[in-house]
Order: structure tokens, then C-alpha cells, then sequence
């Protein structure tokens, strides 16, 4: 609709001789649709004021042939707005139009994007740290593709770091005299060692440089330490997939650090040979500094005088890696905002060495936090399994009635997943949220099971009609749900231009009570005739448009609730 409400307006520029292209927003006036600001830019561009802009432009419009085909009233609010209330018949034909539309009228793209999210370690549980990363990943991931993006999605496993030595030292004194190939344990052992031999490390100073040994003879190939990494990788990545799966997120490679490893002597080759790579006091740099920076940016490190790589050397290789098998147009970067020192780092050494020239982004997210405001943690003061955290919210909405203990157990797991993926994507990727497991657990209220809730109780009401859409609206609530059903394509625009899936999430909760204000006034089980047709067919958009959002945010609907 906006398009067409410009292009008038565009016509009307044209014959008061202004050179310049309108803008119309969604208007936050109530009984006001729309709004155009243009007067205030073109009274600087043709130095008169911009109520006296704004009233030839309204004259001018009203004397358009269409112009009550297009608006109920358009007027200028000082010091030079121009407010518009467009016709019922403008909002029905512009809907039946979008209704004909694929995509629900997104526009398309077509760039290859590379998204590396997810970032767990292996031989360590994922923890409530890890949820973020995985989902907002997979919304944006899910929000390109629809768009027609090709959507190359990598969990960039840490699979070779140092918590890698200190599980095979934990297996080695654990097993003494035990052939490497002879050793067997499970995952509740790989649970218990790790996080006792990273704390022995902080303890004793000789037991951190034998694991800082073990792993970097196991960056260089040592074939015995590889036999006890295949064991620890197979058993933890198998476990990383399973709750992955559960929270249905899904990635095309598993790549890990490991694999960035095997780039590295064709890339260091590259490397050596470039002027910007220099050796200060024995380890190899990349100054990335740049004139205009507001902080201190240190050189990225990318190998150690004694000869060992780095976290940095591991992404560069990574990126490597990516351009040499996908030629991204981009590659996206979903990990925690307190990366972003090491992001700027390693994105600058790749564009000054010429390693990558597409364009990298790193979007940094925030925490998930308790109710103090802090990380969230256990009682003990550790991060919280994020297995527990799902099996909380599972048992916090099971214990909500009586009826949920008897549901279907994949539409409980279905539920569980709106509630914590809503919880999380209706906040600004950015931002630090508190998750209050009561409250998102919520039939009531800005929380997933109220999406899933309102479609189902909609979905109950639809009938096969046969007819067509009419230009009648019966009534503000219609009204305004119809005028909501039209911001969809710029919803998921927007969405995918700021790689912000709160976007979608917060016009998914206000379509939502739309949608429960129209049924509870309109008693649409109950009518006949033409506004029983209308209605149906604009409900049946209206959970059209529900189900693809959601499935957007990876939120599936249940059968019932």
C-alpha cells in the first residue's frame, strides 16, 4: 500500500516542479494510518516553510481524480505533517492483491551468505550461553533463505582448544597403562572431567603446561592424542546434535576449528609473503589499527613465537576456509557481544590481507540472565546446562494445569520451544534479557504459548468459503486487522535487512492481539452471508501469515494446547 500512496504523492511532486522522491511510514497517531515528514526536507532543499509545502501538496492531492478511491482524509498538522486515512476500498484491494502474492509480497535477494553461529566446544555440555547463538542463527538463517538467499549455515565447532588437552590429561592419568585404542568412557564421564581439570589448571601451574602441551602436539597431529580426540568428539558432538535437534536447530557443515587447521600451511604460505605480516619479538602480526579509531586496537596475533596458533589464526583460517569453497557474498557472524575486540581484529587481517573481500559482519548478542540480572547461573555459581533450563520449562509448564500433564509429548516439546525461543527473539538481538520462566510460560501475554494459542483458537473457525474479498470493513477492529495483514512484506524486509528477528517476533505479538480483539467482537462463528466470506478469508490469511512467521523464528505449532 505504501508504494501506491507514494506514487501520488510522486505525481503531485512532479506537478509542483519538486524534484524528490516521498516517503510514507505507518503513522503512531491514533485514527491516523499514515503519515508523509517530505515538507520538512524539501523546506531545506526550496527554502520555504513546510506547513506552507505540506498544504500544496494536500491541495494538490485532493484534486487528484482518484483521490476518494485512495483516502478518507488527509490534512496537515503543524509545523507541516501531512496525515492520511486511507479508504476501506484502498486496504481490501491492496490486501486481495497481497494475498495473490508469493512470499507473503517479500522481496526477493539472491547473495550467498555464509551464517556461523551455534560455537559450542567439544568434550564441555552446552550450557544456557550456548541458547542464544543457536536460535537467533537459525531465525536469520530461516529469514534469508526465505528471501531467496543461498544460506550456508556452519556451528564452527571449538573442537581442538585447549579444554581438549585437559580432557586428555584427565584421560590419561584416569586410565594409566591402557592402550589409547583400549580406553572407553561415556558422557557423564567427559561431564565430570573437563571442568575438574580446568580447575586444576588454575590450581597447578605444571599440570596447565603439560595440557597446554598435550594440545598443541594435537594441533600438530600427534596420531595417539588423535585416537582419544575421535572418542571425545564422536560422544559429545552426538550430544550437541541431540539438543540441537530438540530446539529444531540445524546446520549444513559441522565444521570445527580442527578443520580451519588444515588451511593453515596454504594460507600461512599466502601470508608470509604479504609486507603487512611482521614479526615482533618472535610472533607473527597483523597491525590493524586505523587512523580515525575512538579505542586502542591491538595487532592480531596470529602466531605465537614458540610457534603455536591462536583463536585468531583458527578464524582467519576458517574464513579461509568458506571463500575458497563457498565464495560468500557475506559471511555472518552470530556470537557473543563480548567478542567484538576479537571480531574487529580478525575481520580487519582479512581485508588487509587480502584473504576475504566480501563483507563481514559479527552480530553480537547479549546474555541470558536471571532474575538478578546476571548471567544465569546455578546455585553453585556455574552456568546452567542448557538441558536443565529446558527440562525447568518443561516441568514449569506442565505444572500449569492439570490438562497439560496428560498433552501430547511432541506438543509439549513444541511448546517448551516457543517458550523459550519467543522469550528470547522478541528482545533486540543486542540487548541482555531476563528469563523469567514463570512468566514466559504464559498462555497470557507477550509469550510464545499466546502466539500458539491465538492460532489454534482461529484455526477452529475456518471454513472452506467460496467467494471473494469485498471492499465493505464492517468495523474498526476489522479495520485494523487488515491494515496490520498489510505490513507484513515490510516486516520481513526489515527483518532481513537489520538481521534482527525481533522484528518479526514483536509484529507477530501485535498481530496476535489484533487478531483476539477481531474474533472476541465480531462472534464469527455465528454470521452469514458476505461478511461471513470476508471474514473467513481474512482469518485464514491472518494464520497464513502466523504460521510462516513463526516457522521464521523455528517455532512449530502443536496439534492442540
Amino acid at each position: 500500500m505504501n508504494s501506491k500512496l507514494e506514487n501520488m504523492l510522486n505525481e503531485v511532486l512532479k506537478i509542483l516542479k519538486y524534484d524528490y522522491k516521498a516517503k510514507v511510514v505507518k503513522s503512531n497517531i491514533e485514527n491516523i494510518d499514515f503519515q508523509c515528514d517530505d515538507a520538512f526536507k524539501l523546506a531545506k532543499i526550496y527554502h520555504k516553510a513546510p506547513f506552507i509545502i505540506a498544504e500544496e501538496i494536500v491541495n494538490k492531492l485532493k484534486e487528484n481524480e482518484n483521490f476518494e478511491e485512495y483516502f478518507k482524509e488527509v490534512n496537515v498538522a503543524k509545523p507541516g505533517f501531512i496525515n492520511m486515512v486511507v479508504s476501506d476500498k484502498l486496504i481490501s484491494q491492496s490486501l486481495r492483491e497481497l494475498m495473490k502474492k508469493d512470499k507473503l509480497g517479500a522481496t526477493k535477494e539472491n547473495e550467498t551468505i555464509v551464517l556461523d553461529y551455534g560455537g559450542p566446544n567439544v568434550a564441555k555440555p552446552l550450557h544456557v550461553g550456548h541458547l542464544r547463538p543457536a536460535i537467533i542463527g537459525q531465525a536469520i538463517y530461516n529469514i534469508l533463505k526465505f528471501k531467496g538467499n543461498k544460506t550456508i549455515g556452519d556451528v564452527h565447532l571449538g573442537d581442538i582448544g585447549a579444554q581438549m588437552g585437559q580432557v586428555i590429561y584427565g584421560i590419561i592419568q584416569d586410565f594409566p597403562n591402557t592402550k589409547y585404542e583400549d580406553i572407553t568412557f561415556d558422557l557423564d564421564y567427559l561431564n565430570i572431567t573437563y571442568p575438574k581439570m580446568s580447575a586444576l589448571c588454575k590450581e597447578n601451574e605444571e599440570v596447565r603446561k603439560k595440557c597446554a602441551e598435550i594440545t598443541k602436539k594435537l594441533q600438530e597431529g600427534d596420531k595417539n592424542y588423535q585416537i582419544l580426540w575421535k572418542k571425545i568428539y564422536d560422544l559429545s558432538v552426538s550430544d550437541i546434535k541431540r539438543i540441537y535437534d530438540y530446539l529444531n536447530v540445524h546446520f549444513d557443515y559441522w565444521y570445527g576449528e580442527s578443520d580451519s587447521y588444515k588451511q593453515f600451511p596454504e594460507m600461512m604460505e599466502y601470508l608470509d609473503k604479504l609486507s603487512c605480516v611482521k614479526i615482533d619479538d618472535g610472533a607473527k602480526i597483523i597491525d590493524v589499527k586505523e587512523e580515525d579509531d575512538k579505542i586502542e586496537i591491538p595487532p592480531c596475533i596470529i602466531q605465537k613465537s614458540d610457534g603455536a596458533y591462536l583463536y585468531a589464526t583458527s578464524d582467519l583460517g576458517t574464513i579461509w576456509q568458506r571463500e575458497k569453497e563457498f565464495q560468500p557474498d557475506e559471511i555472518i557472524y552470530i556470537v557473543d557481544g563480548r567478542q567484538s575486540m576479537h571480531f574487529t581484529q580478525v575481520f580487519r587481517a582479512a581485508k588487509k590481507t587480502g584473504i576475504y573481500k566480501g563483507k563481514l559482519f559479527h552480530y553480537g548478542n547479549g546474555t541470558v540472565n536471571g532474575k538478578d540480572n546476571k548471567p544465569f547461573k546455578t546455585r553453585n555459581g556455574d552456568a546452567l546446562k542448557l538441558e536443565d533450563l529446558i527440562k525447568e520449562v518443561k516441568d514449569e509448564f506442565i505444572s500449569k494445569r492439570e490438562e497439560n500433564k496428560n498433552m501430547d509429548k511432541e506438543d509439549v516439546n513444541k511448546i517448551v520451544n516457543a517458550i523459550l525461543k519467543f522469550a528470547d527473539l522478541q528482545n533486540d538481538l543486542t540487548k541482555n534479557y531476563i528469563f523469567d520462566i514463570k512468566k514466559f510460560s504464559e498462555v497470557n501475554g507477550k509469550t510464545g504459548p499466546y502466539l500458539l494459542y491465538t492460532y489454534l483458537r482461529i484455526n477452529k473457525l475456518l471454513k472452506e468459503e467460496k467467494g471473494k474479498l469485498s471492499d465493505t470493513i464492517y468495523n474498526d477492529v476489522d479495520r485494523n486487522l487488515r491494515l496490520k495483514l498489510l505490513e507484513v512484506s515490510a516486516v520481513i524486509n526489515e527483518a532481513s535487512k537489520e538481521r534482527k528477528p525481533h522484528i518479526i517476533a514483536s509484529y507477530l505479538y501485535e498481530l496476535c492481539v489484533i487478531a483476539n480483539n477481531f474474533y472476541q467482537e465480531n462472534h464469527v462463528s455465528n454470521l452469514k452471508g458476505q461478511i461471513k466470506i470476508d471474514y473467513n478469508i481474512v482469518l485464514t490469511y491472518n494464520n497464513l501469515v502466523l504460521k510462516t512467521l513463526l516457522s521464521l523464528l523455528g517455532i512449530e505449532i502443536p496439534k492442540s494446547m
